[in-house]
């Protein structure tokens, strides 16, 4: 996969993120990336603001243009993002359109963006535990609806969480009831919550079900 297959995808999802409600990423005009395209200037995308007469309704981001049409009602004239709507955010191509520094650099924040968001979509998936040591009781883990900072209507059971590829752990609150994540609109599972999820692993001698595990070193 070349450099436009990883650059549009990424911008896909954080011109989702940063855009909001109505944004439709199925119809974009790929100006460089696709070569179906064209190059647009700000005189001409400046056109199409979605107001009577306008050509379109074009959105650009990081130099990407989008057709947000389906979404008028969030981007035309006088709606919540219509600001946005016919003007270029930044100048990340050049005449040629061939991408600029600029763009790799807000790329790179883009990156970090998405990663941030999804370690912050696993805290939520999979709270940390609360935990404590002493020399004579040894490890305490425990799960409460606030553990690991993460206010929740459920419990949960202590668990290893690994990450694919690496030996390293650490507790997490493991949600026991309802269908997986990823599937709550699911009508048929097992009731089991997450307790099924490869990446997690019980704590020897603990109660697979209950909400502490104490573990002596």
């Amino acid at each position: 996969m070349g450099l436009g297959g990883l650059l549009v995808p990424a911008l896909g999802l954080a011109a989702a993120w940063l855009l909001g409600p109505g944004f439709e990423p199925s119809s974009w005009l790929l100006p460089f990336f696709s070569g179906r395209g064209r190059l647009l200037s700000p005189a001409q995308l400046a056109r199409y603001t979605g107001a009577q007469g306008s050509p379109g309704l074009y959105l650009a981001v990081l130099g990407q243009v989008f057709d947000v049409r389906r979404g008028h009602k969030h981007y035309g004239p006088g709606a919540a993002y219509g600001v946005f709507a016919g003007k270029l955010v930044g100048r990340f191509y050049d005449e040629n359109g061939a991408p600029t520094k600029a763009l790799e650099q807000a790329n790179a924040v883009i990156e970090e963006v998405l990663k941030f968001k999804g370690q912050n979509d696993e805290k939520k998936q999979f709270p940390p535990c609360n935990s404590e040591w002493s020399s004579t009781s040894g490890s305490r883990f425990w799960c409460s609806k606030q553990s690991g900072g993460v206010n929740r209507n459920w419990i949960g059971v202590p668990r290893k969480l690994y990450t694919p590829g690496s030996s390293d752990s650490h507790c997490v609150c493991v949600r026991t009831t309802g269908p997986p994540s990823g599937q709550l609109d699911s009508t048929e599972h097992s009731d089991r919550g997450d307790l099924d999820n490869p990446n997690l692993q019980e704590y020897k001698g603990c109660h697979p079900l209950a909400d502490w595990c104490v573990l002596k070193d």
